[in-house]
């Protein structure tokens, strides 16, 4: 008979003592439980003890917590959270410096737990760590382990960063801005000055008096990796809480103090490979920068702007002129239209009517004269080939421009704000100045490349679009490392390549429709998925490393999960950093039964994505969330690290249950080999020696049916 689902079977230590196996009823109170114990040690005042896990972050147990606990679990018995913390709060205030030393070491590592924080917090603990730091007679380790306990008790969220003194955020500013100083005090006061960046309106004014942007900068100039992320990330957080109208004062600084070049010299090109965090750091900064488009790509043209106009006139006169247009020119102005239509304009008479609309707006015309006056001779390259064609395979250049511009900012998503847990920045724009409009000019020639290779006509306009933007998506996968190299990239994928492309992959989709290939592919369909199963449930064994993602600031804490290889038991772990390929079994503590498993369950149905209902939840995560729902009513919930892996872990689990796997990933996976079986077996029956035979008695013409042995 197996034991009840409200007894779990634990062994308790404590020093000096032979551990206590006992079966741990979950009805009883804990408080009856630990007097248990402590009479099996004959120890007194059970109310100034507690349970804490022994393996692990060691967190202490409550009645909250509790049903976490899991056969064979090893606990500790140890002093209570509010006994601990006012034990640390007396000794971190002591006259001896090793004494003091050694308590504030204790306390950096009990922080993390949110019960011993909410004592110590309660204590005024945080109060006193903010006075040990202001005070500035901490140096060295118990320095670092002040603020690294300081950090851990504010990211619980208990208290509000607006409490914070300016005495405080002076120096933790001035361990910043100094030019020499500990590598772990300076980690940690980044992280500080970030997170109240983050957290709190006021601070952010208070932190950006404090912090030179130059000085930030000259953190990315050294070779500690961790340091690197953590300026970026400040520089990321006062960039996107400065109000708008100081957010292009910041750039033009960032801009001047050489930002760009220094992260492409000293991150992107340097000698260490870019982890998780830094790469985020990275896209969260391109995304950033990229918005700062946003206020032109939403501004429509007026119409009646002299200024804006001058614009369009210029425009004209670099494309047909060649020097200054005099003015007040009857005949002059007689020739505009005319010049307009050659232009591409939509509407001849009044050009401005086109930026009208939003996006992409004014961004649009500021595209179009960087290409004039930047690439001057490619401008007027594009626009007399252009108006010297017949007039049904011209490329009208202002049309084409204007929508090229809209679909770019589509395609990086100007205006919208970065995505938690997205990695996705571009080297290649870390590499000019002027990214944006470099980008748009390349952009700008392979539309007009394009079209001539379509020979489209004014009607073939929204195909030419489609063509340009899957050229342009696909070259950007590729990750290019320079404009030059994006050059190259679209050379290969020409209209010819993107035609072999969708061919070839129109085939993987549909292949043949006649009865005997349909035959072929629904005897084949079992066997393939079958291998699919063993393959994704061979990814479950040998396990992934997943991030823990939460209300707190953005850091790297890890956990990892794997299947056991008998596929019974599901085994997971915290980690504290992210590992180097397999995981052993022994080093991941806690299991759930396969057996136990009731249900998968994706997206905003996550126990942990409605949690954060209240929060704005980008997209992208909540695509990449899934859960385990187990006996008894638990969750073990996932974030994936990108789509694959996400594909992965529900289709393995669906497979491990004996459910449909119904992933986008297994249905590419399927089409594509069953489309390589099906060729490779139909080649196989092409190679068959037919045997010599009479001819055959000659006799209308008809279409042939054949079968095929698959034994």
């Amino acid at each position: 008979m197996p034991p009840p689902v409200d007894i779990v079977k634990v062994a308790i230590e404590w020093p000096g003592a032979n551990a206590q196996l006992i079966e741990m009823d979950q009805k009883r109170p804990l408080s009856s439980i630990i007097r248990e114990v402590c009479d099996g040690w004959s120890l007194s005042g059970s109310e100034q003890f507690a349970l804490r896990y022994a393996d692990g972050p060691q967190l202490y147990i409550t009645e909250q917590s509790r049903g976490d606990i899991k056969n064979g679990t090893i606990l500790r018995l140890a002093i209570s959270p509010a006994r601990a913390a006012r034990q640390l709060l007396e000794r971190i205030q002591s006259h001896s410096i090793d004494a003091r030393l050694e308590a504030l070491k204790e306390l950096a590592k009990l922080s993390a737990d949110p019960t011993f924080a909410a004592e110590f917090i309660n204590m005024e603990g945080i109060g006193t760590l903010a006075r040990l730091v202001e005070s500035g007679t901490h140096f060295g380790e118990m320095l670092a382990f002040t603020l690294t306990a300081f950090l851990e008790l504010m990211d619980h969220g208990i208290v509000s960063w607006d409490l914070i003194s300016i005495s405080f955020i002076k120096q933790i500013a001035g361990y910043v801005n100094q030019p020499m100083v500990d590598v772990s005090i300076l980690q940690r006061s980044l992280a500080i000055l970030e997170s109240m960046v983050l957290n709190s309106h006021s601070l952010y004014h208070r932190v950006a008096q404090e912090i030179t942007v130059g000085q930030l900068i000259g953190h990315l100039q050294v070779s500690n990796k961790e340091i690197q992320t953590y300026a970026i990330a400040l520089i990321n957080a006062l960039f996107l809480k400065a109000p708008e109208d100081r957010r292009q004062e910041m750039a033009s600084t960032l801009a001047q103090k050489h930002l760009r070049s220094i992260i492409l010299n000293h991150v992107i090109r340097g000698n260490r490979p870019i982890k998780a965090e830094m790469a985020h750091q990275l896209y969260v900064l391109q995304v950033l920068t990229f918005n700062l488009l946003e206020e032109r790509m939403m501004t429509k043209m007026d119409p009646n702007d002299q200024a804006q106009r001058d614009i369009i006139f210029e425009l004209r006169r670099i494309a047909f002129d060649g020097e200054s247009d005099p003015t007040g020119t009857e005949k002059r102005k007689a020739t505009y239209t005319k010049d307009y239509k050659m232009l591409g304009f939509t509407n001849h008479v009044n050009p401005a009517v086109d930026f009208t609309q939003t996006p992409p707006g004014m961004l649009a015309l500021d595209n179009m004269l960087y290409l004039a006056k930047v690439h001057q001779d490619t401008y007027i390259r594009i626009v007399l080939e252009n108006s010297s064609r017949e007039d049904k395979h011209e490329c009208p250049f202002g049309r084409c421009a204007i929508e090229l511009t809209r679909m770019l900012c589509e395609i990086l998503q100007v205006g919208e704000l970065p995505n938690e847990g997205c990695n996705d920045y571009h080297p290649m724009f870390f590499t000019h100045d002027r990214a944006w409009e470099e980008f748009f000019c390349v952009c700008i020639q392979l539309l007009n490349k394009t079209w001539k290779e379509m020979r489209a006509t004014a009607e073939d306009f929204n195909k030419v679009m489609q063509v340009v933007r899957e050229q342009i998506t696909r070259a950007l996968a590729m990750k290019p490392s320079s404009i030059d190299q994006l050059k190259n990239k679209l050379r290969g994928l020409n209209y010819s390549e993107i035609l072999r492309l969708r061919q070839s992959e129109r085939m993987s989709q549909d292949d043949f429709h006649s009865p005997p290939i349909i035959e072929l592919r629904e005897r084949i369909q079992p066997e393939i998925l079958e291998l699919i199963k063993q393959q994704r449930l061979n990814r479950l064994c040998e396990g992934s490393c997943f991030r823990k993602l939460g209300n707190r600031r953005r850091q790297e804490k890890f956990w990892f999960c794997r299947l056991s290889l008998n596929h019974k038991v599901l085994h997971y772990g915290d980690l504290d950093e992210s590992p180097q390929g397999e995981v052993p079994f022994e080093l991941l503590s806690d299991k759930i039964p396969v057996s136990d498993i009731k249900s998968v369950l994706t997206g905003k149905d996550c126990p942990h994505m409605k949690e954060k209902s209240a929060l704005k939840q980008n997209k992208e995560v909540l695509e990449l969330a899934f859960s385990v729902l187990y006996d008894p009513d638990e969750t073990l919930n996932f974030v994936a690290p990108n789509k694959y892996e996400y594909c992965i872990w529900t289709d393995g689990l669906c497979a491990l249950l004996g459910r449909e796997m119904g992933s986008d990933l297994t249905r590419s996976d399927l089409d594509t080999l069953i489309s390589m079986e099906m060729k490779l077996r139909l080649l196989d029956l092409e190679n068959i020696t037919i045997p010599e035979a009479p001819p055959p008695v000659p006799k209308e013409p008809s279409s042939y049916n054949f079968t095929y042995n698959y034994s």
